[in-house]
């Protein structure tokens, strides 16, 4: 069992919710992919555009960094890097 702030970051849906509608937006203004490949990749720009947007952490993420340090050991310290 993780410690409450690591909990707190992982069961968050608001990012998620945030998400979705760029994403459902997005598919219904380009109306119908001839491809697969093409509905792909339109997801990954939105997802990318979207992803530069978000400059702001989650309040928790301080606390939560330092549990995973914790947990983790040199894999986050790696990670990080």
């Amino acid at each position: 069992m993780f410690p409450v702030e690591v909990r707190r970051i992982l069961y968050t849906t608001n990012a998620i919710e945030a998400l979705n509608p760029k994403l459902r937006s997005a598919v219904r203004a380009r109306g119908h992919f001839p491809t697969d490949e093409a509905a792909l990749k339109l997801l990954y720009l939105v997802l990318n555009r979207t992803g530069k947007e978000w400059t702001m952490p989650p309040r928790e993420w301080c606390m939560a960094k330092a549990q995973f340090a914790v947990l983790f050991g040199e894999r986050f310290a790696r990670a990080m890097a």
